[in-house]
């Protein structure tokens, strides 16, 4: 048996409408402090203070739990080979690399690698 593939829950991602919405919701009324924010993917992350895993705020995506992986190409092999299918490719973000598979039964595995290191913020949460 080899080592298990999906290493932690990196984040879940909420669909808003807009980030000023969704901020106003999950960080003013509900007290999440804003770790970052890059309005040019339209999203939001935001902390859960019990854990590494972050709420990202996102005005593209669907509501889903992101699996952090230790690389995204050799993630999408191994469960193509054990019975799953891509979703959506392997493709750059910019903190390093997504892609989307399906497992047999039906249920869609976000797996993202941090291969290009962690966003970098001023001091109001932009990313820069």
């Amino acid at each position: 048996m080899s080592d298990p593939l999906l290493r932690q829950l990196d984040a879940v991602t909420v669909p808003v409408p807009d980030l000023d919405h969704g901020l106003a919701f999950y960080r003013d009324q509900l007290g999440h402090e804003l770790l970052w924010r890059n309005d040019a993917v339209g999203q939001a992350g935001l902390r859960l203070p019990e854990s590494a895993t972050e709420l990202v705020l996102s005005t593209a995506l669907e509501y889903a739990p992101n699996w952090l992986v230790t690389s995204v190409d050799e993630a999408v092999e191994r469960l193509v080979a054990a019975g799953g299918h891509v979703v959506s490719p392997p493709a750059p973000i910019p903190v390093g690399r997504v892609a989307v598979v399906g497992d047999p039964f039906g249920n869609p595995l976000v797996l993202v690698d941090l291969s290009g290191g962690t966003y970098v913020t001023d001091a109001t949460g932009q990313v820069v």
